[in-house]
């Protein structure tokens, strides 16, 4: 034979090789396969799921809930399997995953959806459902040797000890937004990782320095009990700014609407249970994160309030004024929310242009509402179980009383608000219309802080004479105070006095807003 011939040979047979081998596994997957299959679902059973939703989530207590045996319990009533996916609070990629369809939902702090939906350039989610809104929770802390109110904080060499992309972040920005700061300097964040981080940075700290410490509980707890430690500001004296929602992709609340009540429905019922079942959320917040001790977990349930179904329709502009109570309506809350974030150059530009309403879908809670859903009832049954009219009530900020002399005197001053000077006709308490735009938006910065008290000062310039400068002083503060009254501020909330004349400037003709609160 050839040595030609040899090699066609040896070439025919490795092709034949190849060609039974391909042979062998095409039976395998093409015949052998199926059979295993089909023996599998002969002798298997069928899932007890139709669906599996995905949210996706953060380590955060407020969302023990959702992370609860009672919310997966609720659900599988529905057929329907949960699963948690969790991250490191990385807002972005959250709202990446959503829009990708790697997860169905997931929570956001409000602030947080804004950020992250001007960054990625479009918000591909709709707010369903508002969880929990923090009252204590988080706390701006500082010492008071160093800082005796916000107006200390008004200087290049102060700032804010933070964890970045965080309600803490967010909770200072209340503070720049909102107090009279111009000489903060731009690097006024200063970064730490995490809560604990910035309780250290705290306990290692001079007192002496300009340095506000914002954290969240348990740590603002310990940091109470640094000697000279206070708190400047707390989450329980703002309303509506730092709250926590449900989002769903919006393509998946168009094709699967039942899901997505099933959820929303599954969660109230969760939360109903633990918020009247004995030691409840403090039971399940120390289940959730078992480092935390008994009165550990009692300060992080007493800094959230976790939102009741009624709360809900109140926020979802479903329930009538006087149900709803102070409550901010959702579209109020992004408006507020979004004022803060522009005001501090967080954004550059308003990624909704004002339609607020977009961002949110009123549907699901409409539908529960004319279902007459209550939490307490688990079964779906039309005509069965309570109706709305026993539903927990709307929980609303204490009524703030009329102080006597003394107990004006002893209001702790916390600062001053960012109003700008307030003009008044020559020489006369009259306030001009311009000035008129910004008392209206001084009472919307009010009812952000419904806890505070609010002190009007007139002044006048240190020009002629004294007693006349005072009466002028006195008659502008009194003005002010009965245009705010006009415009629906309580009077007992207010009181207005006189500064004495120490400048002849002309911005010392205005008046100053100071707001102050009771001693802790």
């Amino acid at each position: 034979m050839s040595e030609g011939s040899g090699s066609k040979g040896c070439i025919v047979a490795v092709v034949w090789i190849v060609i039974l081998a391909i042979g062998a596994v095409a039976y395998r997957f093409l015949v052998t396969d199926p059979n295993e299959e089909q023996l599998q679902t002969d002798t298997g059973s069928d899932s007890r799921y139709t669906h599996e939703v995905r949210i996706q989530a953060d380590l955060f207590s407020g969302y023990a809930v959702l992370r609860s045996e009672e919310m997966k319990k609720n659900l599988r009533y529905e057929q329907t399997r949960l699963t948690i996916v969790e991250d490191e609070a990385d807002y972005d990629a959250r709202l990446e995953a959503l829009e990708d369809g790697e997860v169905e939902m997931a929570v956001f702090t409000i602030d947080s959806l804004l950020m992250a939906g001007a960054k990625l350039g479009r918000f591909p989610v709709s707010i369903v459902m508002v969880i929990d809104e923090t009252k204590g929770a988080d706390a701006v802390m500082a010492f008071e040797e160093g800082v005796k109110t916000m107006q200390d904080l008004n200087s290049p060499d102060a700032g804010f000890i933070l964890t970045p992309s965080s309600p803490s972040e967010f909770l200072a920005r209340v503070v720049k937004s909102h107090f009279k700061l111009p000489d903060l300097g731009n690097d006024w964040i200063i970064e730490a990782s995490g809560s604990g981080a910035v309780l250290k940075h705290m306990n290692n700290a001079a007192r002496s320095d300009k340095r506000a410490y914002v954290m969240w509980e348990p740590h603002v707890s310990q940091a109470k009990k640094l000697p000279g430690a206070k708190v400047l500001l707390d989450s329980s004296k703002i309303k509506g700014l730092i709250v926590d929602v449900l989002v769903a992709n919006r393509q998946y609340i168009r094709d699967y609407p039942d899901n997505v009540r099933a959820v929303v429905e599954a969660y109230s019922r969760a939360a109903y249970h633990y918020q009247n079942e004995a030691n409840g959320f403090v039971g399940l917040v120390r289940s959730d994160d078992p480092s935390l001790s008994e009165d550990g977990a009692k300060a992080v349930v007493d800094g959230i309030q976790w939102k009741n179904t009624l709360e809900n329709y109140a926020h979802f502009g479903l329930v009538g004024s006087a149900a709803a109570g102070d409550l901010l309506a959702m579209e109020d809350m992004i408006n507020n929310i979004m004022d803060i974030l522009l005001k501090t150059q967080a954004l550059d530009a308003d990624p909704l242009n004002g339609q607020y309403t977009s961002l949110y879908y009123d549907r699901i809670f409409s539908e529960m509402q004319s279902d007459n859903f209550h939490p307490a009832n688990s079964l779906s049954i039309d005509g069965l179980g309570q109706g709305t009219s026993d539903l927990q009530g709307v929980r609303t900020n204490a009524h703030l009383g009329k102080l006597s002399e003394n107990q004006w005197g002893s209001l702790r001053a916390v600062g001053d608000l960012d109003v700008q000077s307030i003009g008044f006709r020559r020489g006369s308490s009259a306030i001009s219309l311009s000035s008129e735009h910004e008392l209206r938006r001084l009472k919307k910065m009010l009812e952000n802080f419904p806890s505070f008290y609010l002190r009007i000062v007139g002044q006048a310039r240190a020009v002629g004479d004294p007693e006349a400068n005072k009466r002028l002083a006195e008659s502008r503060a009194k003005s002010v105070g009965d245009y705010l009254g006009r415009e629906g501020v309580p009077l007992e909330r207010m009181r207005t006095e006189a500064a004495l004349a120490e400048s002849k400037a002309g911005t010392a003709q205005s008046v100053r807003f100071e707001v102050g609160q009771v001693p802790f």
